[in-house]
């Protein structure tokens, strides 16, 4: 392309010199000897001119008088009736630019020039045009070069970008180029590479949260199926079948929830649930774990509360933080449940330490974590409690108190379980 760019420019420059100059070369060439026409006839009318005078005045009328009223590389030839020609200067051979003029007392006066006088003169002007027109193609060069460099290199520095999209490699440039087309292209490159860093950004992390979120109750759901295998009584068999059922459900939900936040944080899938049901589910499930931890899992507070959310992404916000108090707490594990305004509230605390107080509100962000841990529990169950408009927060850091706030249906009547 930068090789087109320069042969068209210099097509086109040539073209235009070719045209103007061969013009320009006829006007001069016929300005010139229209010139030497003219200055000739006006040297023949004033010779002419002196000749009559002298001649009335009766003074004499010869070559060494008129010698000095001619041009020196001019011939004159004067012939006055009766008298014997008068010559000036050295006759020119071959062409000659003459001019006759006869005076009032019959006298001739002839003046000519060489040909190639003009020659000469048109020659030093055909010069100056072939400078000026050679200027112009050097000119030409040097401007179609830079415009060639001006326009390739945005387009090769623009391939690169599209290479490194291509390739996985989705940082944005953010360069221009002073051409609006360029720049144009160039914005939609950086809206791309914005996208699909969005886009990688978002699987990436939909892995991670699927992987973190879903490994613990995978490994509570094998346990409980290696239990039917292991018993032979009936009711025990489908106890934990259905609990079993009930984990499936929950985790098809969860991992729905994470696939729609990834997709669009902003939807929701939230419906009005008992939120008695879905505690009593998450004791029923971690109670073996505590147990074989010799720990116990208690609730406590208001029973009959209604919320709106996704059961099974609040299921998993409960189960990420009674797992988190199991692993990283000590003593019993407390649910208690309460309303605040129009929002039921589901508090869960331990005996242990609590939070360290270097982290502080920083334990909901993602890979900050207390222990050797992957630090993704708490930023993927804030991300679900905010999914359906509720809230995850940290009361209080020792001993620990996380506070999930869900909306509420409506006023329930206070029915309290005994702490």
């Amino acid at each position: 392309m930068r090789r087109r760019l320069i042969n068209s420019t210099l097509a086109v420059v040539l073209v235009v010199i070719a045209v103007f100059g061969i013009s320009l070369v006829i006007v001069e060439t016929r300005t010139i000897e229209s010139s030497a026409q003219e200055s000739v006839q006006s040297e023949a009318v004033r010779l002419v001119s002196i000749v009559d005078s002298r001649l009335v005045g009766g003074e004499r009328v010869e070559s060494g008088v008129l010698s000095e009223q001619i041009t020196a590389d001019r011939y004159a030839r004067i012939e006055i009736p009766g008298r014997a020609p008068i010559e000036i200067g050295d006759r020119p051979e071959g062409g000659v630019i003459a001019n006759t003029q006869k005076g009032d007392h019959g006298e001739l006066v002839r003046v000519e020039e060489s040909r190639s006088t003009v020659s000469r003169e048109v020659g030093r002007t055909l010069l100056v045009i072939l400078a000026v027109a050679l200027l112009a193609v050097v000119a030409a060069v040097f401007l179609a070069v830079r415009q060639a460099n001006r326009l390739t290199a945005p387009l090769t520095d623009l391939a690169e970008t599209a290479e490194r999209l291509g390739s996985g490699d989705p940082r944005p440039r953010h360069r221009r180029y002073g051409v609006p087309e360029l720049d144009r292209v160039a914005d939609v490159l950086d809206s791309s590479a914005e996208r699909i860093a969005r886009m990688l950004t978002a699987e990436r992390r939909l892995a991670a949260d699927a992987s973190h979120q879903l490994r613990t109750p995978l490994t509570a759901l094998s346990m409980r199926l290696e239990e039917i295998t292991l018993t032979d009584e009936p009711e025990t068999v489908k106890e934990e079948a259905t609990i079993a059922l009930t984990q499936v459900e929950r985790l098809t939900d969860v991992v729905q929830r994470l696939l729609t936040n990834s997709r669009d944080p902003k939807s929701s899938s939230a419906v009005t649930f008992d939120l008695d049901e879905v505690i009593k589910q998450q004791i029923e499930e971690w109670r073996p774990a505590s147990r074989s931890e010799g720990r116990a899992i208690v609730r406590s507070g208001k029973q009959g509360l209604r919320a709106v959310g996704t059961p099974g992404a609040v299921a998993q916000v409960l189960a990420t933080l009674i797992e988190n108090s199991l692993m990283h707490g000590d003593g019993t594990v407390a649910l208690r449940t309460r309303v605040t305004g129009n929002q039921a509230v589901v508090e869960v605390t331990d005996e242990g330490p609590g939070v360290p107080p270097d982290l502080g509100a920083r334990v909901f962000e993602r890979t900050v974590s207390g222990r050797n841990s992957t630090g993704l529990g708490l930023a993927v169950a804030r991300d679900l409690a905010e999914a359906d408009g509720g809230r995850l927060e940290l009361l209080q850091a020792n001993p620990p108190v996380f506070a999930l706030f869900l909306s509420r249906e409506s006023e329930e009547p206070d029915i309290h379980i005994p702490g």
